[in-house]
């Protein structure tokens, strides 16, 4: 059995999230993470979840309980989550969100380079990345009123509302940033080539 202290990615914990619901093959796992729109907040690779699978399988956190074939299609093994599957997948969650792990965004490590551009090109990227967020934003909006429609219980969009906040609270900071930046309010340092 595996580590219960080794971590797993999120697609290994989307994957168990899924199979305690019931059992499914990897491609019923795929189109499920694709129509509740999970992988906009997991990384979802055909080949990755299939590897995800095969390794999940491997520690005992996930057992066969069905093979077959319907038509000409490829051989399909259904899974279930093991009740080792279970109590990981629980330690992990709980873990991940009582402690906060340090990251290493992207958009952070240009912001700490940002004073190597000039202020007003600064600026103006700054403001075309609003742009965008104000459109992604807007399309967030849109799949949450959608979602909601189609009758997606609450709690499966708690991570698009966690997705729309964390881009809300970018786009605020943002808009102060730039206006820092043209008021003066923020020296900007001289560059060197």
């Amino acid at each position: 059995m595996t580590n219960p202290h080794r971590p797993l990615t999120t697609l290994a914990l989307a994957v168990l999230e899924l199979l305690h619901e019931r059992p499914m093959h990897p491609y019923e796992l795929h189109q499920t993470i694709r129509d509740r729109h999970t992988d906009r907040v997991i990384k979802l690779r055909a080949g990755s979840l299939y590897h995800t699978v095969e390794r999940l399988h491997r520690t005992e956190l996930i057992r066969p309980v069905e093979t077959g074939r319907a038509g000409r299609r490829p051989e399909r093994t259904v899974y279930a989550v093991t009740e080792a599957g279970r109590a990981v997948f629980n330690q992990h969650l709980r873990d991940l969100v009582q402690r906060p792990v340090e990251e290493y965004p992207v958009f952070g490590a240009a912001m700490q380079m940002l004073h190597k551009l000039a202020p007003d090109e600064a600026v103006e990227l700054l403001e075309h990345r609003a742009v965008t967020l104000e459109a992604d934003l807007a399309l967030r909006d849109q799949l949450l009123t959608s979602l909601t429609k189609r009758g997606v219980q609450p709690a499966h969009l708690i991570e698009v509302e966690y997705a729309q906040a964390m881009v809300r609270a970018e786009l605020t900071w943002i808009r102060q940033l730039v206006e820092d930046i043209r008021s003066g309010a923020l020296p900007w340092p001289d560059r060197m080539e």
